[in-house]
């Protein structure tokens, strides 16, 4: 049974930083890749960035050169580095796990997630 617990949200002024961690057990963690994914109210999950069991990564143009997603797979922990946060970042944000071990940039293909944790960033 695979389980992914967030941390590290939190409220933040513009311009300030967080580290979201996720944790995952139960499969393999290194075989498969991770997404970060956030939804503001009243709008749709978004994709925010992606890593796959590769290493390679992913990222919406809105946060490049802002966020770093990475993964420490001897720790089975994914993390999202925020940076120059603005008020547009608040979201709740959730990681998941693709289903299989090929990670794409479709929502449907991540079958596992986490509760998500709350990020606000103040103007």
């Amino acid at each position: 049974q695979v389980q992914l617990v967030e941390s590290g949200g939190g409220l933040v002024q513009a311009g300030g930083s967080l580290r979201l961690s996720c944790a995952a057990s139960g499969r393999t963690f290194s075989s498969y890749g991770m997404g970060w994914f956030r939804q503001a109210p009243g709008k749709e999950r978004e994709l925010v960035a992606v890593i796959r069991s590769g290493g390679s990564t992913y990222y919406i143009d809105s946060v490049k050169g802002r966020f770093t997603i990475s993964r420490d797979n001897a720790k089975n922990t994914v993390y999202l580095q925020m940076n120059s946060l603005k008020p547009e970042d608040t979201a709740v944000y959730y990681c998941a796990q693709s289903r299989g071990t090929i990670a794409t940039l479709v929502i449907s293909n991540y079958g596992y997630w986490g509760q998500g944790t709350q990020v606000t960033v103040s103007s």
